[in-house]
């Protein structure tokens, strides 16, 4: 399939062919939940963490005799029961991290491109052109390009002077096309690729290896 390449000032400059395993797949759905969730579950820090009867200080002395005083039975001052006891069942430090295989992870990413690109939510630039920072200019990018206020910039590499252009621009993220994933996509309305992050792209999840597995997932 092919793209339609932007300049600067929002003018269609050319056209680019692209990997249809990458750009032109049917989206998976439930693929690409079930990898968001397991994205979102490993950002949790899982540091909440509360002390068993065991834990807690205090005397394990029984607390007054068993019987003959009309009273409930107590043990020690560091049952739940009592305050600054132990907790049952409380949350303890855990890692909330879930195995993803790696195909699926890649064919989350892979729809969630295909999926922009059907719905005209993607948009391809030449090059972004900033020899030095500007809001200004990347805001002016933003509007010529038609991104709108909530927009994923991709670029080939890391660039520091394209992440402190849009660094204090509301709604708008830069990453480089090696970072790239599917909380960050699905949390923009649009993203805007260089040239240079498509190919990238499409060296890291495209090939003929990814049109086999994607023929094969339809045909099953």
């Amino acid at each position: 399939m092919q793209l339609q390449v932007l300049d600067a000032a929002g003018q269609a400059a050319s056209m680019i062919d692209v990997d249809d395993a990458v750009f032109g797949l049917e989206p998976n759905e439930a693929v690409v939940h079930q990898t968001l969730l397991a994205q979102l579950a490993a950002r949790r820090a899982g540091l909440a963490n509360t002390r068993s009867r065991g834990e807690v200080q205090g005397s394990t002395k029984k607390i007054r005799k068993q019987k003959g005083l009309g009273a409930a039975r107590q043990g020690s001052i560091r049952s739940p029961l009592h305050r600054g006891g132990g907790v049952v069942f409380g949350p303890t430090t855990r890692d909330y991290a879930q195995r993803l295989p790696k195909r699926m992870r890649r064919l989350a990413i892979r729809s969630v491109l295909s999926s922009r690109a059907t719905e005209q939510r993607l948009k391809v630039v030449s090059d972004l052109g900033f020899s030095v920072p500007s809001t200004k200019a990347m805001v002016a990018l933003l509007e010529a390009t038609g991104a709108g206020s909530s927009a994923l910039i991709v670029t080939g590499t890391a660039d520091r002077i394209v992440l402190k252009s849009a660094a204090n621009v509301d709604g708008v993220s830069t990453v480089p096309a090696d970072t790239l994933n599917v909380a960050d996509m699905l949390a923009h309305k649009t993203l805007v690729l260089t040239v240079d992050a498509v190919r990238r792209i499409e060296a890291l999840w495209g090939g003929e290896r990814a049109a086999g597995r994607s023929r094969g997932a339809v045909e099953a």
